[in-house]
């Protein structure tokens, strides 16, 4: 068996194509949707993607600014900077880049965050409304791999989904979004982590297999059943080149996998500028 690959890049475009003529609207009535972005620190990757973000920004129409501190950037700097977003009016959807330097608080500055401008939709009272299954930003890797499943029409409704990583910002937001009673959701999930010693068990399992925790190659093809779906979520960097956690060798097992370039990342993208039209147009709606 060879498995099909489920490239992300078709799944974003279809996305991004619903969102022009929305922006569209918005900007003939006088205001397009805006987007803020702050980079704390020097790292390359995380400039790269900034960089991206903003040349996509650019590509639809919608108004960008960034704001770039150093290394030594103080909690005290990075609050200010968050607050001037938070008062700035031209702004709609605000993205902390991370992660941030060691000595930065991450979790403290969201917390300050103006949760209407919350385009990752990690902000906590955001990550409520999704538990509660109510509207608000959802976060973007989530919310892209379950538009990817939908796009390559792969039934999730009654299946055994199983996760592998419980983060924040994927493998906890992933678990609520597919329990959720819609078509493309209502799964049976199982959330497991290198914590748990025998979660091959589990995998093996199951009809969807999910890798979000960020460890290189941790899904092997012995940790699948013949003709599972494979979604590799997690990546590190060995200085430019992107290791997946999923061995490309699963391909020889599963039906459906996600290929380790171009896969669930050009989703994430998608839904982020998803999120931050949808922030604009409540913030419309509501002013």
């Amino acid at each position: 068996m060879t498995a099909i690959s489920m490239p992300g890049g078709p799944v974003a475009e279809a996305v991004l194509a619903t969102l022009k003529s929305r922006i569209a609207t918005m900007t003939a009535s006088g205001r397009s949707p805006g987007l803020g972005t702050i980079l704390v620190g020097s790292d390359g990757a995380s400039a790269g993607y900034i960089r991206m973000k903003q040349e996509k920004a650019a590509e639809l129409s919608i108004y960008s600014r960034h704001i770039s501190l150093g290394d030594d950037t103080s909690q005290a700097d990075l609050l200010a900077a968050i607050a001037d977003y938070n008062s700035d009016d031209q702004i709609d959807a605000v993205l902390i880049q991370y992660p941030a330097p060691p000595h930065i608080d991450y979790e403290a500055a969201l917390l300050t965050l103006d949760p209407d401008k919350d385009v990752d939709g990690l902000h906590p009272l955001n990550m409520g409304k999704l538990a509660l299954g109510m509207p608000g930003p959802v976060p973007c890797t989530p919310a892209g791999i379950e538009a990817l499943l939908a796009y390559y029409e792969i039934p999730v409704a009654g299946r055994n989904v199983v996760i592998i990583g419980r983060g924040m910002t994927l493998g906890r937001p992933l678990a609520l979004l597919l329990t959720q009673k819609r078509p493309t959701a209502n799964a049976a999930v199982t959330v497991v982590h290198t914590g748990v010693a025998n979660w091959p068990d589990y995998t093996r399992r199951a009809d969807i297999v999910i890798a979000a925790v960020g460890v290189p190659n941790i899904l092997k093809p012995e940790h699948i059943r013949d003709g599972a779906v494979v979604v590799g979520a997690g990546v590190q960097y060995e200085g430019r080149k992107v290791l997946g956690d999923v061995d490309e060798r699963c391909a020889e097992v599963a039906s459906y996998i996600t290929p380790r370039i171009g896969g669930v990342g050009p989703t994430t993208i998608a839904m982020l500028f998803k999120n931050a039209v949808d922030n604009a147009e409540r913030r419309m709606r509501f002013s």
